[in-house]
């Protein structure tokens, strides 16, 4: 081990335990960008390297997450978006979320949850979501929500679907369902209903934007940017993030 490992070492140490008496976050949303500049920058033009680089690594953040005593995280793995990429490359990155997706639900460690709009991806990639929930709906630990198909209109024009589908069923007037709607009627037909809404969302790669990311349950959520690529993210990045979390006076409506 060099000397530059060692310091690092150290100074990961040594942020962990600072954290040790902290304020952490019940739930972590991560933007997992930057897989293909990664591939560019390291001199590899073949996207598949990139994108399961960056599956590789959700293995190591769920083991950090669970190390910080986190109850849930949203990994944003496919964003609706991205459905309209090139057909090979998407057939790609298809392929790396399905591996991913099972193996983690194989590993019988953690709770999967799909967020998204299945009917809009094929219907292979559907199934593996719908079969790693079933899987693991048992598990009681940590949950990992993945977000496949997933867009923050998308899910706003859904819960408001299904709310209004719902009252429609009991026989509810249009009318009587404008004048009864509040916040936490569209908060239950949201993908993550049930769920607390994230306390701090991290995005990799150095673009400070949320992208529709968890668009509603983001209203009072902290932010942490990260400059380095995904598949470069380390233990110190999302320590940095903790600690950038915990030093934060929390304002809820200003």
């Amino acid at each position: 081990m060099g000397l530059r490992d060692l310091v690092y070492r150290g100074y990961e140490r040594r942020l962990a335990r600072q954290l040790a008496s902290a304020s952490i976050p019940r739930h972590v949303g991560v933007l997992l960008d930057g897989n293909r500049r990664w591939a560019r920058l390291t001199g590899n033009g073949d996207v598949r390297d990139g994108y399961q680089r960056g599956a590789d690594k959700i293995d190591e953040l769920l083991q950090w997450c669970e190390d910080a005593r986190v109850e849930f995280v949203t990994l944003w793995l496919l964003s609706t978006d991205n459905l309209t990429r090139p057909a090979a490359e998407l057939e790609v990155l298809l392929n790396v979320i399905e591996e991913t997706v099972s193996g983690l639900a194989a590993r019988g460690r953690w709770e999967i949850r799909g967020v998204g709009a299945l009917d809009l991806l094929p219907a292979r990639t559907a199934a593996v979501v719908k079969k790693a929930e079933a899987d693991t709906r048992h598990i009681s630990r940590m949950c990992v929500n993945v977000a496949v198909g997933y867009g923050g209109r998308r899910e706003i024009t859904d819960a408001v679907r299904s709310l209004l589908s719902e009252h429609a069923a009991r026989g509810a007037s249009l009318e009587e369902v404008a004048e009864s709607l509040d916040v936490d009627h569209i908060a239950e037909h949201l993908y993550t209903a049930g769920q607390p809404d994230p306390d701090l969302i991290i995005r990799t790669s150095g673009e400070q934007r949320l992208s529709g990311f968890l668009l509603w349950q983001s209203a009072h959520s902290e932010f942490y940017f990260c400059d380095a690529f995904w598949p470069s993210f380390r233990r110190v990045d999302f320590l940095r993030a903790l600690r950038a979390y915990d030093g934060r006076h929390r304002r809820y409506g200003s």
